[in-house]
């Protein structure tokens, strides 16, 4: 159906948005309000009013900087995992340590990154030829530490 010239288009709703995909993309991306509210009469400012507000999961927070209110305890447990960089696995969409996921495996799946293959493979290769030479360096009766 093709949109006539002058033809205002119309808002269409899908059906497949809930609540709590709409709370789970807030948590996950946060909100962020800034307002400056200000009365003034002839040109005199009477009332000033500036508002700060975000909503957002303590792992946003933290990846973006935000401030805590005073005396949140930042040495605990939860905490510190929160702002642990994280990623979400291609294969299982699971969240885990970025550093896990790139450099070892997906500890959900097992799904592993091109660079720690060739982490795996170069190290292997590494190991295999260190061997080598230590076979080598025995049969011939010489160490490379003298």
């Amino acid at each position: 159906m093709a949109k006539q010239p002058g033809e205002a288009m119309q808002p269409q709703r899908g059906r497949d948005g809930t609540l709590l995909q709409v709370v789970e993309t807030l948590l996950d991306k946060g909100l962020v309000l800034n307002a400056d509210i200000m009365v003034s009469v002839a040109g005199v400012e009477l009332l000033g009013i500036r508002i700060r507000a975000a909503l957002a999961s303590f792992e946003t927070a933290a990846k973006y900087g935000l401030d805590f209110p005073a005396g949140t305890d930042r040495d605990t447990v939860a905490w510190q995992e929160a702002i642990e960089q994280k990623e979400t696995c291609p294969q299982c969409a699971k969240r885990a340590p970025l550093k896990q996921l790139m450099d070892e495996y997906c500890p959900w799946c097992g799904w592993q990154s091109a660079y720690s293959k060739r982490l795996e493979e170069t190290g292997s290769a590494q190991l295999h030829s260190s061997a080598e030479d230590a076979e080598s360096e025995a049969e011939s009766g010489t160490t490379s530490h003298e």
